[in-house]
């Protein structure tokens, strides 16, 4: 008889021990998942951040070929030398980004507010015929729209360094055309995503961006 109720008494100690200890197991378990989990979540910010970048990236180098294919489309043969040109009117920046024109909905991306349907301001050049510079007032526009579809920031410019400065032309044959997409990337733990000196501005804000140099 009493050594069964040392045996029972043995058997709660017993049962009373692993309770405790299985409640401890159970907490370093938790404070071990939680850390796993919070290393977890910030891979996929991470992961998150990098696959923007690279979702713009493809957009930008997309609309930058797309530019350059506009450019040759509207080439035309200089009047003064051997070669092709194209208007002065593609390098007028207010041209770009919606610049001289109006949303009454500040609450609309750019491209729901100007994109949908073509603004007053600027010429169908699929429905009539235009000059030579409302084509690249409308090459801009639709270049624009591609820009900011997918990364509503994104920019877009074309500068020309411009070999003969005599003519009328703002990028006169055998000038280089540097076409420039570019987009905001921000910090994480103050830290960057490795930029191009060339996609940076005189801002505080870093850019990555495409660059392409096109000669006519």
């Amino acid at each position: 008889m009493q050594q069964r109720q040392r045996s029972r008494q043995h058997i709660h100690t017993v049962l009373h021990q692993q309770t405790g200890l299985g409640m401890f197991e159970v907490l370093v378990t938790l404070v071990i998942t939680t850390v796993g989990l919070l290393g977890i979540a910030s891979l996929q910010f991470v992961s998150s951040l990098h696959n923007a970048d690279a979702l713009a990236r493809s957009q930008a180098v997309l609309v930058a070929e797309q530019f350059a294919e506009r450019l040759r489309s509207a080439a035309k043969w200089s009047a003064t030398r051997y070669g092709m040109v194209v208007d002065n009117a593609y390098f007028t920046a207010s041209n770009y980004h919606f610049a001289d024109l109006n949303c009454a909905d500040k609450r609309q991306t750019d491209y729901t507010c100007f994109c949908l349907t073509i603004p007053a301001q600027i010429p169908d050049c699929e429905r009539q015929v235009c000059s030579a510079s409302q084509i690249a007032q409308y090459d801009a526009y639709q270049l624009s729209c591609t820009a900011v579809q997918s990364h509503p920031l994104t920019e877009i410019a074309l500068t020309c360094t411009d070999k003969d400065t005599s003519d009328a032309n703002t990028c006169s044959v055998g000038s280089p055309h540097n076409i420039l997409v570019k987009w905001p990337i921000y910090a994480w733990q103050n830290q960057y995503i490795a930029v191009d000196s060339a996609c940076q501005s005189t801002t505080e804000q870093a850019f990555s961006c495409v660059a392409m140099t096109l000669y006519l």
